[in-house]
């Protein structure tokens, strides 16, 4: 029996994983493609294969780092996605197996460290005629992509911001790996690009204010950030200034808990567990504990003392949270580009409109989950076309992913990007 239509997933239980099966199935409905489901917990998926269509679809467990056993599972598919973390440990061994069993790869992968890892695999993955697609989610992959799409309005590109703003999803506990790396993010150090190298900084030190519209305002702070983008989009853009990453969490005061919890694991005095089960205690409406309290109120007064902060604000932060009320959901994409265009200095701007209650992205989950749908879609017609690392900037076409996004995502187009061009810096 021919395996040329199987497509494997890896941690497909993950919840960013199982929103992009689920639209993929979707988008694909009719076409002969048998979807592979593997996770270390494969009960859990019994919900959602209720969802796909009876017969196109198989579960099963294997250990990753089994090497045999991996590449047992992923042999003659006709592409991998790997939606297990953390990517710093999973994602080379399923990349190096996808390289030597000649099989397409693609992930979702968030992780700063990870890319840069990867992108030492592009000869061997050219050399193999294998596409290696990494960073195919929200950011990186949609702030991949809307950069493309914004760098166009230019001759020449000076400077790419690249923003992201998640929010409160309500008393819903988040996976431990998801909240490992969201805690290193915080503290340590990340590359970026500056002056036309690589330069190191240390995260959510450099901060600045953006006009990202809708219920965010126009001056939202956003703080510098570990992320793939400003390891991949050099190479597409080597002439640039400056490249870089900025997001938060909404509401503001929770990037001064993150911080003084994330600073007090890489000083040693408190572990990651313990500041794992402190963010899952305070995310689901328990009380946390006092003794990593304390350096949560820490960074919250380093926001306040850096003027990042009204002291107002953290109060009807703290007042809430005892209260066990939760504001509604805000998130938004936002890249902006300036260069020059015929001499003169233009600005252009791509972002995703603010989502939440009754929109087609109403979590973090639901927005990566429907872009990693999409960038699947297109990627399956590049197999065979493509070979070695890909970045999203380096193979997608702007209007056939927006068009391919709103079709996964449930939305009309206007609903997905926005844009707008100006002629001098805002």
């Amino acid at each position: 029996m021919s395996t040329a239509k199987r497509i494997v997933f890896i941690g497909a239980a993950g919840e960013m994983c199982r929103v992009a099966i689920q639209r993929f199935a979707e988008a694909v409905e009719g076409a002969d493609w048998k979807l592979e489901l593997y996770d270390i917990r494969p009960e859990v998926l019994d919900d959602l294969v209720e969802l796909l269509p009876s017969g196109s679809v198989s579960v099963g467990s294997f250990d990753l780092f089994d090497g045999v056993a991996l590449s047992s599972a992923i042999e003659g598919a006709a592409l991998v996605v790997l939606g297990a973390g953390p990517y710093i440990r999973t994602a080379e061994p399923v990349r190096a197996a996808c390289i030597d069993n000649k099989v397409a790869y693609l992930d979702l992968d968030d992780d700063e460290a990870s890319t840069r890892a990867a992108l030492v695999l592009d000869a061997a993955a050219r050399a193999a005629e294998v596409p290696i697609f990494v960073g195919c989610g929200a950011s990186p992959g949609l702030t991949n992509v809307m950069a493309v799409d914004a760098a166009r309005d230019m001759d020449s590109v000076d400077r790419i911001d690249v923003c992201w703003v998640t929010g409160d999803e309500g008393a819903v506990p988040f996976g431990r790996a998801v909240l490992d790396h969201a805690i290193r993010g915080f503290a340590g150090q990340c590359q970026t690009w500056e002056h036309g190298r690589p330069a190191t900084h240390q995260t959510f030190v450099e901060t600045d204010v953006f006009a990202l519209g809708d219920s965010f305002g126009a001056a939202y702070r956003l703080y510098e950030c570990a992320h793939p983008e400003a390891v991949t989009m050099p190479r597409r853009w080597p002439q640039a200034d400056r490249i870089r990453v900025l997001g938060a969490i909404d509401p503001p005061p929770v990037n001064g808990v993150m911080r003084g919890v994330a600073l007090a694991v890489q000083s040693g005095q408190i572990s990651m567990d313990q500041a794992i089960d402190f963010v899952n205690d305070v995310m689901t409406d328990k009380t946390g504990s006092p003794a990593v309290w304390r350096h949560a109120l820490s960074g919250l007064w380093g926001m306040i003392r850096r003027r990042e902060i009204g002291a107002g604000e953290v109060l009807k932060y703290l007042a809430a949270a005892a209260l066990r009320k939760h504001p509604d959901y805000r998130g938004i994409t936002y890249v902006r580009v300036t260069g020059k265009r015929n001499g003169e200095q233009v600005v252009s701007i791509r972002r995703v409109p603010v989502s939440g209650p009754g929109t087609n992205l109403a979590s973090m989950a639901a927005a990566t989950g429907a872009a990693t749908a999409a960038f699947m879609v297109l990627a399956l017609e590049e197999i065979g076309q493509r070979s070695g690392l890909l970045a999203p900037e380096d193979w997608a076409n702007p209007e056939k992913f927006y068009e391919v996004l709103a079709r996964v995502g449930h939305a009309q187009l206007p609903a997905i990007i926005e844009s707008v061009v100006v002629r001098a810096p805002q």
